[in-house]
């Protein structure tokens, strides 16, 4: 099995802003447009992508997959008060540590007002997480809605989340919606020695 956690580790800011690598994109199977293996294809010439689907890992499960894919999924889930989305890359898929923190229908892949009741608990999910042989990684963080960025990210590390997503494009609603500067993110994710990721957070049908 790839080691992910290196592998990622070593990409760089230019393959992010470069779109050599896009570890953000969603599909149908959650609450995207694209079509998983159509997305995979488009992507063939890219170093790495990772499809993460809320709270499901089924695409993987039921799609031809490809060498520069790594395997991931993003949950819904409650840090104290503050709401986070949790990327979760280079699990085992078929592992069964992570079944209790699935979706048990599509609703809960794709309505923002049945995820955000989530009840999944974020040390065990961090735990699982590793436990299936990946690495935790906050989404888009300047978008939490924590008072003290510097007292959330320190927060994180303890929970032993091991990343932050930093080359991140915040368009949308989430460029209108946010709490906290890039800057800032950049910032303490490397106070805090997080491993820096990024993504698109790509909902459409074409990358």
């Amino acid at each position: 099995m790839k080691n992910y956690k290196e592998l990622i580790k070593g990409f760089t800011e230019r393959d992010y802003l470069e779109h050599k690598v896009n570890l953000h994109i969603h599909t149908t199977y959650s609450d995207g447009r694209g079509d998983f293996a159509s997305l995979v294809r488009q992507a063939s010439d890219y170093k790495a992508i990772a499809i993460c689907d809320h709270n499901t890992i089924n695409g993987y499960l039921e799609n031809e997959l490809s060498d520069n894919l790594i395997p991931a999924a993003e949950f819904d889930v409650w840090c104290g008060y503050v709401f986070i989305h949790l990327l979760a890359y280079g699990i085992d898929v078929r592992s069964d540590i992570l079944k209790p923190f699935l979706a048990n229908s599509k609703k809960e892949t794709e309505l923002d007002i049945i995820r955000i009741f989530a009840k999944r608990d974020i040390t065990k999910l961090v735990e699982a997480i590793h436990k299936a042989g990946g690495i935790a990684v906050i989404a888009h963080p300047a978008c939490c809605w924590a008072l003290c960025l510097d007292r959330f990210f320190k927060k994180l590390k303890k929970l032993g989340i091991d990343g932050v997503e930093v080359y991140y494009p915040y368009e949308r609603h989430r460029g209108i919606i946010k709490f906290h500067t890039v800057a800032a993110v950049k910032k303490f994710a490397q106070k805090y020695e997080f491993i820096m990721t990024g993504g698109t957070d790509l909902h459409d049908e074409s990358l």
